[in-house]
């Protein structure tokens, strides 16, 4: 009967009747039918267990908590986990980190977002980073996770375990605050290929599967496993559900560090809870170091949180247990009133945006936020707070231990086989993606199809075939812009799974090839075909065959292409203007508006002509539809006279005959080629460039 008549709602965690719930060296709630790997009583695994003394009581009704032991945790250096050689416990340290960014382009003085922040987050541990919107959370955390971005300078010193290391993939994980999936896919679908990209290669596919539908059981979306993501096109799950499935595809790994950027963003109250009691659950059961900033907490998930770092403009208002914060404010004057949410008080009381209201103070008068923002502060500068701080990172600084070792992964071709595969049914679902494209290349091919009908044999005709080959090859390679929006979005998942370690730029560059050539080559031969035959081009099938050939290297070229501006200019509307106008410029130069003996010499023909695929695509056409062929003359000029298709190439249309028109398909096939590599390039580039940024800085702060 006390049970129901509680007011708690049926999930919330019960309290230990003897001690608070959280406390350092506590645990948090295990999954109801969880066990332990070891042999320990109750399942538990022993290591683990003189690493984090909880005692589990038996799941009955109404019971949702952990009872804490009454022993006290042990050091970090007496860790007793037998594979802590080959998997040790992440102990995260920070000290004095300044960040700030660079002045823009009017010479101002350089920003400063975080200033002189120390920290730490130890196995176990749930460490909730809050503070105001515009504090520096997501700073903080980008920059423990080595992910700050260009044009930003960051000092300080971060350890882990007591040495500066970068983590090897399946160690450390980020949860983004933006959810970047892929829209067409099932919920199903985006965790299963996920698994098969990042869990070992030689774990049979029935376990990845198992693995994965247990992930997304226990982030509450198994009603959803067979539901579309959706995104700007389709409409899809909720923004909760993908938060969700974004900590999934993290989660599958079980990393030893994991970073959450606004975990519970978009969640109603009960889903944040579970999320972040299942977090903190597998943080205990498997002494992974948690580092989450979080916006705004409800109370019940204030108490999952171990310790707490509060934020105000880059300062550090508070740093130590969660459970101490409360008592930290009281003492500072700015006690917490009865029935008021604890995490609401902090931020009530640290936010100065909105400096004109006044924040409750126990002292005689009240205080504006910049004003308690000033004594919080300093109150923390004490030694009774700041020195606990310091002598936690000085302890944790001396664990030392192996170095973390690269998880196994699935092997190249896996990841090729995965990355082509997905991409494929991407393309396939997504309708902007090629279908959209196919329809208005089927409307125009019938359009121009008409217009020219049977342009025949002529003295005119020779205008009107170029016409149609100029046309053609102008609106294809075009019209491939229209994608770009869709390719963006892949872009984007690229750079979170490379950024993740999922896979490399390899694997991305040739699936992506890989996937787009039989939709590249759909789009081309069917609108060919019916635009061929219409028009009443050169017959043949071996010419046939090459104009087919033709317009899909130049529509692999064309994508290959926007692969780069993507990948240097990723909003896709700018993108799209970017593109569009490299395409102008080129086509302007392709030796059909103005013949390439009539071009200035300087910059547009040396080099801008050589450089433009139309020069090559279309020569390739001119000579594949006159050579052979014969026409009559101009008869105002000349009767009974005819001109042969060499004729026409050679003096009109001033194609360059020294070489066969396959050695056109052969340079295009280069240029797309080199265009791929300029891609693989630019990533890589960026990449060393980000790794020795970051190098020197860490150099520079010794």
């Amino acid at each position: 009967m006390a049970a129901s008549s509680s007011p708690l709602p049926r999930w919330a965690p019960t309290p230990s009747p003897s001690r608070p719930l959280w406390r350092w060296g506590g645990g948090t709630p295990d999954a109801r039918n969880g066990t332990g790997t070891g042999t320990g009583a109750g399942g538990t695994d022993w290591s683990l267990g003189r690493l984090f003394p909880w005692q589990r009581r038996p799941v009955v009704a109404g019971f949702d908590g952990v009872e804490v032991a009454p022993t006290t945790a042990p050091a970090p250096t007496q860790r007793a986990d037998t594979n802590a050689v080959d998997d040790p416990g992440v102990f995260l340290t920070w000290e004095d980190v300044c960040v700030t960014v660079a002045a823009g382009a009017y010479g101002g003085e350089p920003v400063s977002i975080l200033r002189g922040i120390s920290g730490h987050a130890g196995p176990g541990e749930v460490l909730a980073i809050m503070g105001p919107s515009g504090c520096g959370k997501t700073t903080l955390l980008d920059t423990l996770a080595g992910r700050l971005g260009p044009g930003v300078n960051e000092t300080g010193l971060i350890l882990i375990n007591g040495r500066r290391e970068k983590l090897a993939f399946g160690t450390s994980a980020y949860v983004t605050q933006d959810n970047v999936l892929m829209s067409t896919m099932s919920v199903r679908e985006a965790v299963y290929y996920s698994a098969q990209l990042q869990l070992p290669g030689t774990m049979p596919a029935a376990e990845k599967r198992a693995h994965a539908d247990g992930v997304i059981r226990e982030m509450g979306l198994g009603d959803a496993m067979d539901t579309r993501i959706g995104g700007r096109m389709t409409k899809g799950i909720s923004g909760g559900q993908r938060k969700r499935l974004t900590i999934c595809v993290e989660m599958l790994t079980r990393p030893r560090l994991l970073f959450l950027d606004e975990p519970t963003s978009g969640l109603d109250s009960a889903a944040s809870y579970h999320v972040m009691s299942h977090i903190a659950r597998v943080a205990a059961r498997e002494g992974m170091t948690v580092v989450a900033a979080v916006h705004q907490p409800s109370g019940d998930v204030f108490d999952l949180f171990h310790n707490l770092c509060l934020l105000s403009h880059g300062r550090t208002v508070f740093f130590g247990a969660a459970s101490e914060a409360n008592q930290f404010f009281t003492q500072s004057g700015f006690p917490c009133p009865q029935l008021r949410n604890p995490s609401d008080h902090f931020l009530r009381t640290i936010n100065k945006d909105f400096d004109e209201e006044i924040v409750e103070s126990s002292k005689a008068r009240r205080k504006t936020a910049a004003e308690a923002i000033d004594i919080l502060t300093d109150a923390y500068q004490s030694p009774a707070y700041s020195e606990k701080t310091t002598n936690r990172i000085a302890e944790m600084k001396q664990i030392g231990g192996a170095p973390f070792r690269k998880r196994e992964q699935a092997s190249f071709s896996t990841k090729l086989f995965v990355l082509t595969r997905r991409s494929f049914v991407n393309m396939h679902r997504d309708i902007g993606y090629y279908w959209m494209r196919l329809g208005i290349y089927l409307g125009i091919g019938i359009c121009l199809g008409t217009i020219f009908y049977q342009v025949g044999h002529s003295y005119s005709s020779i205008q009107s075939r170029c016409e149609v080959i100029m046309y053609t090859t102008a609106l294809l390679t075009f019209m491939a812009i229209g994608g770009f929006p869709s390719f963006v979005e892949d872009v984007k998942v690229f750079r979170r799974e490379r950024l993740s370690g999922h896979y490399g730029v390899a694997e991305f560059v040739i699936s992506n090839t890989l996937s787009a050539t039989p939709y590249l080559a759909v789009i081309a031969v069917i609108p060919g075909a019916m635009l061929y035959y219409l028009t009443g081009l050169t017959k043949g099938t071996d010419h046939f065959v090459y104009f087919v050939i033709n317009l899909c290297m130049c529509t692999l070229l064309v994508e290959s292409m926007m692969m780069i501006i993507a990948v240097i200019v990723p909003d896709f509307l700018m993108g799209i203007i970017v593109g569009a106008g490299v395409q102008g410029v080129m086509m302007l130069n392709g030796g059909f508006f103005r013949l390439p003996k009539e071009l200035p010499k300087p910059v547009w023909k040396y080099p801008c002509y050589y450089i433009s695929f139309h020069k090559y695509a279309v020569q390739g056409f001119y000579k594949n539809e006159f050579i052979g062929q014969t026409f009559p003359s101009d008869q105002l000029v000349e009767k009974n006279v005819t001109i042969s298709g060499l004729q026409v190439l050679q003096e009109k249309l001033q194609v360059e005959m020294g070489y066969s028109k396959w050695v056109n398909i052969a340079i295009l096939c280069g240029m797309m080629v080199v265009y791929r590599m300029m891609f693989f390039a630019i990533v890589k580039i960026a990449e060393e460039v980000r790794t020795k940024r970051r190098g020197m800085k860490w150099k520079w702060c010794k």
